[in-house]
């Protein structure tokens, strides 16, 4: 009996494809087990009401509430609670909802901590346990008892929780010695700490006056005797310590997370807590859920009708898709927002990009007979494919790691999102699709019928460019001519009628109502609509309690929606009515801006590594292009700019960056392989050989905006509507902007050496010349 050696192409499919099984298999036990977290407008959660209190040390003022907001932000986004709410409501009280918790009790009991520290030498023992009141300034001397109860007199504070750089909570695996917290000083603050222990170890072992009092809220949480090996006057060097203790694994890091994330500017007092209602109702959120379904359905149908078997494995390939980012989501506790999930759906079909990627270079490999069989051609198509579809992941996974870094808030979820559907992206076009493809095109039967496959012949969107072969690039400066007049006419909108913040932004009123009989959300929101309030938002609060916000509301218009409000449930009684600021605080908008500053600079950085600086500049040129333009329509249309157009606005960014990285590849490519034709030439046969893509690419996308555009609720149709003007941008931008503006930089003469791509993936893969129609010297249109 032979034993037949299986090829390496075998091989290296049947791994494939046990790691393509493994990854689904692993991805469906963690969505059946882990449900992932849904949000404020989906499902609800719980509220928190704190009021802030003057001390004598520090007024309640409405900027100290405002400085105590960002302080509050910082200790949810530790304690792993995703896209939270917080508000300041009048000047002294602050709105904090939690989307998805139930059981606010862990959340309440770390919120309401002041979380000042100090540290104080200590004078000694004292047995007068009148003298431990509290005095009024945290920093003062002071009598507090220790661990053990034994009242300790200590000096003035040394050191504050402003001299903290960092605390960790830690275990000793090596001693057993269980959890502690260590704590990192400033360089100020090693100064002074290596002068508390310098004189704490002056005095003999066994002395109180050797010991130093870590004070947290008027309470020792630890008193360590320096070590006997600390000469007087030496000190601890360093700028570390421990606070050792009696921890569990929880307890040390709810008190590295209460020390490190700072005290609160002023005491807050826990006034009320209770489980708010989903601020989208039933309906609207069947409505998106039947977009989401129907828009999917068309972009499935569409690319089974242009690319046949390919297209219809691709489907199937982006059911896994689906099913591993849904994993992601759930096993990293993100949460799910209702544009967060339109975004998911949108990304299922933007995840077809690679695909189409794949098989149109693949129909060109078939096309030029270099591959005479559609399983070569696939092969070929997916190495020549591979560092498009890198360098437009890598330059999206960029701006997700930083803004994931440096924002917070829902643009922080927002770079979480993408980063999770780029990664699924990959590695289903790079693994699942190509497991199915490959595995497909080896049959028998297929290789009979070449043409069932859909990459046996060119396209009609090829076809009919070959037929032409337009010279796009023959006049660049009349295509920038062009941009800039578009841009000019609808960014002037801005300054003509200005951006409609939305309350995220500016804030509003809120107004909370107790009918005598219970209101459906739904029924007020539609009622309130009618009325002329279309973005109020309603929520259920509490037992039968209606909250209503809106911004800019008189008197006028508060009287309106209470005589809305009580036409819906008999009598409705006020029982609050207050101004609220923004949820996207000064803070967090600074924050993001940042971010996004630091994320358009890496791109540029890497575009300008991975090709010249001149396409880098280009590219970054285009997508600031888009961004006014967008910005622009939505003020001429009165459109507002709330937390929905901001997530629209961060897609629209990753659009115009992939869509020019695509085309700027197929130019570097035909760039090392002719170096002395025009760029002006080059550049026209990249956008002739790459048209296909795009258009496929963006019409499914287009057909899942447009049915959330036509059938969501109002908030998701503004989403639709800002991402539609954005695929459309990012299309013509790409082409007929970035383009022509990198050829502008060029020089006239090409005498700089050209960068290869790594890899070698540096040319259609037959390397033959081109000629200047488009088409390759020895192609025939098909």
């Amino acid at each position: 009996m032979k034993r037949h050696n299986r090829s390496p192409r075998t091989r290296s499919l049947r791994t494939r494809a046990l790691l393509a099984l493994a990854l689904i298999a692993g991805s469906l036990a963690i969505a059946l087990t882990l449900p992932v977290r849904l949000g404020l407008d989906l499902r609800g959660g719980s509220q928190i009401v704190l009021e802030t209190r003057s001390t004598p040390a520090a007024d309640a003022s409405r900027e100290a509430t405002d400085r105590t907001v960002e302080v509050l932000r910082g200790r949810i986004d530790a304690l792993g609670v995703a896209e939270p709410t917080l508000v300041r409501s009048g000047d002294h009280r602050i709105l904090v909802e939690l989307p998805g918790v139930q059981d606010p009790k862990k959340a309440t009991d770390v919120l309401g901590r002041t979380a000042q520290l100090t540290v104080h030498e200590v004078v000694g023992q004292t047995e007068d346990t009148d003298a431990t009141a509290p005095p009024a300034d945290p920093t003062d001397p002071r009598v507090l008892p220790d661990e053990t109860g034994q009242p300790l007199r200590l000096k003035a504070a040394e050191l504050t929780g402003q001299d903290v750089k960092s605390a960790d909570a830690r275990i000793d695996q090596q001693t057993g010695a269980g959890w502690h917290v260590t704590i990192d000083f400033t360089g100020t603050g090693r100064d002074r700490w290596t002068g508390i222990t310098a004189d704490a170890a002056c005095h003999p072992s066994g002395d109180p006056q050797r010991r130093v009092a870590i004070v947290l809220d008027g309470k020792i949480i630890s008193s360590p005797q320096v070590a006997s090996a600390v000469t007087c006057g030496a000190g601890i060097a360093g700028g570390t310590t421990q606070i050792t203790g009696s921890f569990d694994a929880e307890e040390a890091r709810e008190l590295a997370l209460l020390i490190s994330g700072g005290a609160l500017p002023v005491p807050v007092e826990i006034i009320e807590q209770r489980t708010l209602g989903a601020t989208l109702g039933d309906a609207a959120i069947t409505a998106a859920a039947w977009a989401a379904v129907i828009g999917t359905s068309l972009t499935a149908l569409f690319v089974i009708a242009v690319y046949r078997l390919m297209g219809l494995l691709a489907t199937l390939a982006l059911t896994c898709y689906g099913l591993i980012s849904y994993a992601a989501l759930a096993a990293l506790g993100a949460t799910l927002t209702l544009p967060g999930l339109a975004g998911f759906v949108l990304a299922i079909g933007m995840a077809v990009d690679a695909n189409i990627l794949v098989f149109e270079r693949a129909r060109e490999e078939h096309a030029h007979r270099n591959r005479p069989s559609t399983r070569s051609a696939l092969a070929a198509g997916f190495r020549g494919a591979l560092s498009a579809i890198a360098d437009s992941n890598i330059t999206t996974l960029i701006a997700a790691g930083l803004l994931f870094a440096f924002a917070s808030g829902p643009v922080r979820g927002f770079g979480v999102t993408l980063g999770i559907g780029v990664l699924a992206s990959m590695v289903n076009a790079l693994l699942i699709s190509r497991v199915l493809a490959e595995y497909a095109a080896s049959r028998a039967a297929v290789h009979r019928r070449p043409r069932i496959t859909g990459i046996a012949h060119t396209g009609w969107v090829r076809d009919r460019l070959l037929r032409r072969g337009p010279h796009l690039m023959r006049h660049p400066r009349r295509w920038l001519a062009a941009s800039a007049a578009l841009l000019v006419v609808t960014a002037s909108g801005i300054l003509v009628r200005g951006l409609d913040f939305g309350i995220e932004f500016t804030g509003g009123r809120l107004v909370e109502y107790t009918t005598s009989a219970p209101v459906d959300p739904d029924r007020a929101r539609a009622a309130l609509g009618d009325a002329g309030f279309p973005r109020a938002l309603v929520q259920s609060s509490g037992d039968g309690r209606l909250t209503v916000r809106a911004e800019d509301l008189t008197d006028t218009d508060t009287s309106a929606v209470t005589d809305t409000i009580a036409g819906l449930g008999g009598d409705a009684e006020k029982v609050r009515d207050e101004l609220i600021g923004p949820t996207l605080g000064d803070e967090l908008r600074r924050n993001a801006l940042i971010a996004l500053s630091l994320a358009l600079g890496a791109q540029l950085a890497y575009l300008a590594v991975r090709f010249r600086w001149r396409f880098a500049a280009a590219a970054v040129g285009a997508l600031a292009h888009d961004v006014l333009i967008l910005a622009g329509v939505f003020a001429w249309l009165g459109k507002p700019i709330d937390g929905i157009f901001l997530a629209a606005l961060l897609t629209v960014i990753g659009y115009s960056v992939n869509d020019s990285v695509v085309l700027f590849d197929r130019v570097r490519e035909l760039l090392a392989r002719d170096r002395t034709a025009p760029l002006a030439r080059l550049t026209n046969r990249a956008i002739l050989q790459t048209l296909p893509r795009t258009v496929n690419t963006g019409t499914g996308a287009a057909l899942i905006l447009t049915a959330l555009a036509v059938l969501a609720d109002d908030a998701l149709t503004d989403f639709a509507l800002a991402l539609l003007i954005g695929l459309a941008l990012g299309t013509y931008s790409s082409v007929f902007t970035a383009t022509p503006l990198a050829v502008e930089l060029h020089p006239r003469t090409l005498t700089n050496r050209v960068r290869r791509p790594r890899g070698g993936h540096g040319s259609s893969a037959n390397g033959r010349p081109v000629g200047e129609d488009g088409r390759h010297d020895d192609m025939k249109s098909t």
